[in-house]
């Protein structure tokens, strides 16, 4: 299979999932996405369009403890986004797997995210 038409399958499951699931100003939506080497995730309200929270693998307090996309990184990661969102006010989220199965670093993270105080 080549990497176009892996691509465009990929896309076509991230357009699924966003059809089902939409974040507000009370419940943003909680996107994770994995690169070959780093994390990011960000809470998104799509009714105003705007980013409320966002925190990757090379954010600056973040860089010096060397977080790759591995579980251990997923988990961290997951713990430190939730510290953060509820220190913005947010309690309540929901979960965006962008396209991605829900196992293995996936899931690391939205139960990381889910220790850390967020309720998903």
């Amino acid at each position: 299979m080549n990497t176009t038409r892996k691509a465009s399958l990929l896309q076509k499951r991230r357009w699924r999932i966003r059809k089902k699931i939409n974040g507000t100003a009370a419940r943003p939506r909680l996107c994770v996405r994995f690169t070959t080497k780093h994390i990011y995730a960000q809470a998104i309200d799509d009714d105003k369009g705007a980013t409320l929270v966002f925190l990757g693998s090379l954010d600056a307090g973040l860089r010096k403890d060397k977080i790759t996309a591995n579980l251990a990184g997923a988990q961290s990661l997951g713990v430190a986004f939730a510290a953060k969102a509820k220190a913005a006010g947010i309690a309540s989220v929901v979960f965006d797997r962008s396209g991605a199965p829900y196992q293995g670093k996936v899931k690391v993270f939205a139960d990381a995210a889910r220790e850390g105080g967020l309720q998903f």
